[in-house]
């Protein structure tokens, strides 16, 4: 069994990797799985929202070292990374550009392309289990999995490099005061707050979402100007959705919004 997805709450699904998957999340025939399962959610009209958790001592471990080594013995390493890569960093994008609400319950540690998996969620809770790494430079590599554009805009330009040049691990408590995880839980409460932050999240419209999750990721990189072109572009198609109009109506009657199955 490679992941498990249960619906805890109306809206959201909990996909939780199995030990074996979180150990060694990025094999071939581990990581498709994992992308086509989060692939289906995102296209899932019913899905607002999706807590990603791994089992046991792990959220994520990356790849595998010990097919590494096989790999480059064999001459075929090239192949390998550029197929894991070209899994994970599509998978990256696509949640971080979808509507749908990714909140990491990281249970243990979250190290190479896992970081940068726990990295691209839109909220990271963690039990005091946790850890992040890199562990990219003690094998000799450079970052991949997002990590060197994720971890700037969470931590800061000189604190990224000093992680990944001092092969820093960050227990959660360091995580969360530099700003890499937004909240510590203990282990038992992990999963519930997790669903609680993805339900609440999740609630709003998808315009709203989606929108909100790609305007921020633009503005670091763009001119002013530029952004202010993007938010009249997407507020405009927001205006002419259905959850724009149960917006407006609920505000005049004094009530709580109801956006599902407004799209």
């Amino acid at each position: 069994m490679v992941l498990t997805v249960d619906r805890p709450v109306p809206g959201v699904a909990l996909v939780q990797l199995s030990e074996k998957t979180s150990r060694d999340t990025f094999s071939s025939g581990t990581i498709e799985h994992v992308v086509e399962t989060l692939d289906g959610l995102m296209l899932d009209e019913e899905t607002k929202a999706v807590v990603l958790s791994g089992t046991g001592k792990f959220f994520s471990a990356g790849g595998p070292i010990d097919k590494f080594e096989i790999a480059i013995n064999d001459g075929t390493i090239s192949d390998v990374v550029e197929e894991m890569t070209g899994q994970l960093h599509p998978l990256l994008l696509r949640i971080r550009r979808s509507s749908t609400i990714f909140v990491g319950a990281i249970n243990g540690a979250a190290a190479g392309g896992g970081l940068g998996l726990a990295l691209s969620m839109d909220y990271r809770i963690s039990s005091e289990k946790a850890k992040l790494a890199a562990s990219f430079f003690r094998l000799g590599l450079s970052p991949d999995g997002g990590t060197t554009w994720l971890l700037p805009r969470l931590v800061g330009l000189q604190e990224s490099k000093k992680f990944f040049f001092q092969n820093k691990i960050w227990k959660a408590s360091e995580a969360l005061e530099k700003g890499a995880l937004d909240e510590v839980v203990k282990s038992s409460e992990l999963i519930e707050r997790a669903i609680k932050i993805a339900s609440d999240w999740g609630s709003w419209s998808e315009s709203s979402r989606r929108g909100t999750k790609q305007l921020l990721d633009a503005s670091t990189t763009t001119f002013f100007e530029t952004q202010l072109e993007f938010e009249r572009q997407l507020v405009v198609a927001s205006s002419l959705t259905p959850d724009f109009k149960e917006g407006v109506t609920s505000f005049l009657e004094k009530r709580d919004p109801n956006f599902n199955n407004q799209n």
